[in-house]
């Protein structure tokens, strides 16, 4: 699937994975999105905020009282990209 750039939709600078979050974008993820974290690409982010330097991944198989995974937040460089 090829798709020009000018199709997609600009990368916000806070995006969320969870459809009930204000951060959540849905026409961003109508494509794949991905994300470089300290110069390494991370499969496993659920929300990121690139102005303030951080992403949330789970705590390995840690769900909270919802049945969510819980949620761990790593500090640094974070680029968001189109693959």
């Amino acid at each position: 699937m090829s798709e020009s750039p000018s199709t997609r939709p600009d990368l916000p600078d806070r995006l969320s994975a969870d459809p009930r979050s204000p951060h959540h974008v849905a026409a961003v993820f109508e494509h794949d999105v991905g994300i470089r974290f300290n110069g390494k690409e991370r499969h496993d982010v659920e929300e990121y905020c690139v102005s303030e330097g951080w992403i949330k991944v789970p705590a390995g198989k840690t769900l909270d009282r919802r049945g969510k995974p819980l949620l761990i937040t790593l500090k640094g460089k974070v680029e968001p990209f189109y693959p």
